[in-house]
């Protein structure tokens, strides 16, 4: 199997033996990506042996196994909400700098055969009723993979657990959907998302390097 470049033709054997080093992607949206002109994907293994011209920026993707996960205590001071669509898209581009999603991208994704609305987790500080932290996942059963997309936290609220608490929540719903999870981000971020995942009990990483050639 080449270690580079998504590859359409990855079976869910083929994906299943090391899905983090099979894929750059999860499987069900490696199955339906191009890679676009005058971009190149190459696993760290690659990447190092090959002189790669152009702007490079690497991700990480980490595995956590289902087994054994017990659901966590919302920190003192905040519960669950309820959002919509508009809401989870304002909230996940008040956390971001330079990423963000709309709401219409948002009820796209509810089409997708990996989406289950029960993987929306969204929390709000009690005493002011602002919405503090969110989180999104999908669950593919066709081959038992959850997968964590959007995790973020107000930047006011940060350092009180909400993080893990979302991520382990999440993980907690998707103990009877998938017998893994994965999770993918940019390894130069500054809010250090890779720290939080580990925290989380995710390991294994695999660092996938995106190069843009033009």
């Amino acid at each position: 199997m080449k270690p580079e470049q998504m590859n359409t033709d990855l079976s869910p054997e083929e994906y299943l033996r090391d899905p983090c080093r099979a894929s750059s992607l999860p499987y069900w949206k490696a199955k339906q990506t191009e890679v676009p002109s005058g971009i190149r994907i190459l696993r760290e293994d690659a990447f190092r042996a090959k002189a790669c011209r152009g702007r490079d920026e690497p991700y990480f993707r980490l595995i956590r196994r289902t087994e054994g996960i017990i659901r966590p205590e919302l920190p003192a001071g905040f519960e669950p909400a309820v959002c919509g669509l508009a809401e989870y898209a304002e909230h996940i581009g008040r956390c971001y700098r330079e990423e963000g999603v709309t709401a219409e991208e948002l009820a796209g994704w509810t089409t997708h055969p990996v989406y289950d609305p029960e993987l929306w987790v969204a929390v709000r500080e009690t005493d002011s009723g602002q919405i503090a932290a969110t989180g999104i996942a999908e669950a593919d059963r066709s081959i038992g993979e959850g997968i964590l997309e959007w995790i973020q936290v107000s930047p006011e609220y940060r350092r009180r657990g909400l993080g893990q608490y979302v991520v382990r929540e999440l993980l907690y719903r998707m103990r009877d959907k998938a017998q893994f999870v994965t999770v993918s981000g940019r390894m130069n971020n500054p809010d250090n998302p890779y720290g939080l995942y580990l925290s989380c009990g995710f390991a294994d990483p695999v660092i996938w390097h995106v190069v843009r050639t033009e």
